[in-house]
């Protein structure tokens, strides 16, 4: 789950996405709950957490 007021759209979570999941636009992040296997890795590499799992 994106927390979106905390949310810099910086792309680090896109960028360690082995699944290639996670799509950055300008003002909006997009999971692709298709691909993304809850590894976690997104969720540690967000510098503000502005990611948690939906579990």
């Amino acid at each position: 789950m994106i927390i979106k007021d905390w949310c810099l759209y910086c792309g680090e979570c896109a960028g360690v996405c082995a699944f290639e999941a996670i799509t950055v636009h300008e003002v909006k992040i997009e999971i692709d709950d298709e691909k993304c296997t809850n590894c976690g890795v997104c969720i540690k590499a967000c510098p503000v957490n502005a990611l948690e799992s939906e579990d």
